[in-house]
């Protein structure tokens, strides 16, 4: 639901983390966010609390757009103190939701959101995450779909988690420059020559 042309316009890239980050988590979020949007790109995340929030309300106070992907019925608001940023995306912007309106939501439901955020984007950025963070369940996926995934620098210098660690043999990328991303994103002539 939303005002984004489809098929999806422009490059696309998720911004995932944790939903309790540190002051240092959300300022890279909103860096990452701030320069994707000075790159024409479209910040795709979660709506959730924490990183996903971050990224999308600075994609919109910096002019920018972004897809919320839900994990819930587009009925419905997870979390609630979201209801005002979800109406706004659902107005202004594009939210997605894989499930029908009235579906009961269930704990898995968000892994499937993970999935379909993946889907849909050119690149996925972890910016903050814990050992058992759905974020890592995003960055198989994109591993899987072929697509690059960007690891922030101080999620790889975390000693305590190892799922980051192995990720980087499977082609995850430390990022240190939100810059870094754009090198792989598609352009937005390339993108409209795919989809004419």
């Amino acid at each position: 639901m939303g005002v984004m042309e489809i098929p999806l316009p422009a490059p696309r890239a998720s911004i995932v983390g944790s939903r309790t980050p540190s002051s240092e988590g959300l300022k890279a979020a909103r860096e990452i966010a701030s320069e994707f949007v000075r790159n024409g790109v479209i910040v795709v995340s979660g709506l959730a609390e924490g990183i996903d929030t971050a990224a999308h309300t600075t994609a919109i106070k910096e002019g920018g757009r972004t897809i919320a992907v839900l994990g819930t019925p587009l009925d419905r608001v997870y979390p609630r103190s979201n209801f005002e940023l979800q109406e706004n995306i659902k107005r202004n912007h594009l939210a997605i939701s894989q499930f029908p309106v009235g579906e009961r939501t269930f704990p898995e439901h968000f892994v499937f959101r993970n999935r379909t955020m993946a889907l849909i984007s050119n690149a996925t950025i972890i910016v903050e995450a814990k050992e058992d963070s759905g974020s890592f369940h995003q960055g198989w996926e994109a591993l899987r779909l072929g697509r690059p995934l960007f690891i922030w620098k101080s999620v790889l210098d975390d000693q305590s988690l190892k799922v980051p660690k192995k990720m980087l043999e499977f082609g995850a990328v430390k990022l240190s420059e939100p810059k870094e991303v754009l090198q792989v994103l598609p352009s937005q002539g390339q993108v409209l020559e795919i989809v004419q």
